[in-house]
């Protein structure tokens, strides 16, 4: 079972076996973007270890999983990130020992700045019991069909409104869509150049020795709440739009248009579609 912690963008995974928490998209040195800009900004790495350290005291995981983007360069790491971030994890490592990291676009080079004993893990995916884990930049691998759940992280989703003199208010949401198990089974094999023969069902039992279950996805808000977010209740319905990344989200094997949406302290928005009027 997993499930928010409300009023946080963080999740705790429960198994048999252990407690797992749950958070996507640190951008730890989001600060230097605004710095070339000629916007000097302090480092906010010590109130995000503060935010989460917190947590990790409240609800004592024996894991921490990370979907990705844990650093804001992209392929290379900046003279800051290589400070903040070796500090950074080895104030987790203090709380958690057990610290994982799904790799994000983001998080290109990021192994030298990583404490011992971190493991970094494939954008592909890792499955935990009946739910599977991704960053969203690329497609999750087939062998996470087995899980009911799919959780992902990337798009930062946030919800805008506007007032009638024009304010605009955006919050950060949790995204709950319903997937097409069969669709989503065969676009994944094709993905993967696997040939289906019509009968995607059996030939992901073929080629991964299971059944696919996968009916429902998450998409979880950025931990890092300093950096605002994609608008979901912007985009246009049946068109590809900036405010819809990733290409799970861009197939049509999962309806966003009907994707439910909650605010951090877990108040139910409505659903996309009906949230496009309030942008």
């Amino acid at each position: 079972m997993i499930t928010p912690l409300t009023p946080h963008p963080a999740a705790l995974l429960k198994t048999q076996k252990t407690r797992t928490m749950v958070i996507a998209d640190l951008h730890i040195g989001w600060e230097m973007a605004l710095s070339e800009k000629g916007i000097h900004v302090p480092t906010q790495m010590p109130k995000l270890l503060n935010k989460l350290t917190n947590l990790i005291s409240k609800y004592k995981p024996e894991k921490l999983l990370i979907l990705g983007d844990v650093k804001y360069t992209v392929a290379t790491a900046d003279m800051g990130e290589w400070h903040d971030i070796p500090d950074f994890f080895s104030e987790l490592k203090k709380q958690v020992k057990d610290i994982s990291i799904i790799r994000g676009n983001h998080d290109g080079n990021l192994e030298p700045l990583l404490p011992e004993n971190i493991k970094v893990l494939s954008s592909t995916g890792v499955a935990i019991g009946d739910i599977g884990f991704f960053h969203g930049h690329r497609w999750p691998s087939p062998a996470l069909l087995k899980c009911k759940t799919l959780v992902m992280g990337h798009v930062h989703p946030i919800i805008v409104f506007r007032d009638p003199a024009g304010f605009r208010i955006t919050r950060q949401v949790w995204v709950k869509a319903k997937c097409n198990t069969i669709g989503l089974t065969e676009t994944l094999l094709q993905k993967y150049k696997v040939k289906t023969e019509r009968n995607p069902e059996k030939a992901l039992a073929k080629r991964y020795r299971i059944k696919p279950k996968t009916s429902q996805l998450f998409i979880m808000p950025s931990f890092n709440d300093f950096l605002g977010g994609r608008p979901l209740n912007q985009s246009k319905p049946g068109k590809e739009s900036k405010g819809i990344i990733g290409p799970v989200l861009r197939s049509e094997v999962v309806d966003m248009e009907n994707a439910e949406t909650y605010l951090l302290d877990g108040t139910f928005l409505g659903t996309l579609n009906q949230l496009r009027m309030f942008s």
